[in-house]
Formats: C-alpha cells, sequence, structure tokens
C-alpha cells in the first residue's frame, strides 16, 4: 500500500503502472483534506529527510540515493533520533522495552 495525497504524479497512469509492477495498491486522501497524510508529513518535517539529506546531496545513481535515504531513516531515525513522545528513546529502543514488559 502507497499513500499518497492528490497530485498528478500519483494518479497518472506511468504511477499506478509502477505501483502495480510491484505489487502495490494506491491509497489517496480525500480531496481537501490535509489530515490524511499528516503523520507522514509530520515524519518527513521532523527527519528534514528532503532539505537536509536529500537536497545536499549529488546521488551518483538511483541506487546511492535509495541507500541513503534508507540509511537516514533506518540507521538514524530509527536507532538514534530520540523522540520525546517515547520517552526520549529511539523508536527501535522503544519497541524493544514495550517487548521485554
Amino acid at each position: 500500500m502507497m499513500h499518497s495525497d492528490r497530485g498528478s504524479q500519483y494518479a497518472s497512469d506511468t504511477h499506478r503502472a509502477v505501483l502495480t509492477r510491484h505489487g502495490l495498491r494506491a491509497s489517496m486522501g480525500r480531496k481537501a483534506n490535509c489530515w490524511d497524510n499528516a503523520v507522514v508529513e509530520r515524519f518527513f518535517r521532523n527527519l528534514n529527510l528532503k532539505m537536509k539529506r536529500v537536497w545536499q546531496r549529488d546521488y551518483a545513481n538511483h541506487s546511492e540515493a535509495i541507500r541513503d535515504v534508507a540509511e537516514c531513516i533506518v540507521g538514524f531515525y530509527n536507532n538514534v533520533r530520540l523522540h520525546p513522545t517515547l520517552g526520549y528513546l529511539a523508536p527501535n529502543a522503544y519497541e524493544l522495552k514495550l517487548a521485554a514488559k
């Protein structure tokens, strides 16, 4: 499942074909309802992925960009970045703590 807003790029036949080729389904937010994407918008704002990571780098190719973004999310956001709503733990540490109970 891939959720997006109703941008023309996400509604295009090309994008839908890519999703189908990879076994994914499209999910779109309701028209003029910003709350549908609030969680992911907050994630990208907190991580500042585009402005502080992607736009500051000059990737040699698509694979390098994928590796870098994955490292940012998996390596930093999930394992290092402390989240106030999780008791100032990183998400993985928080899940391990919950699992140990």
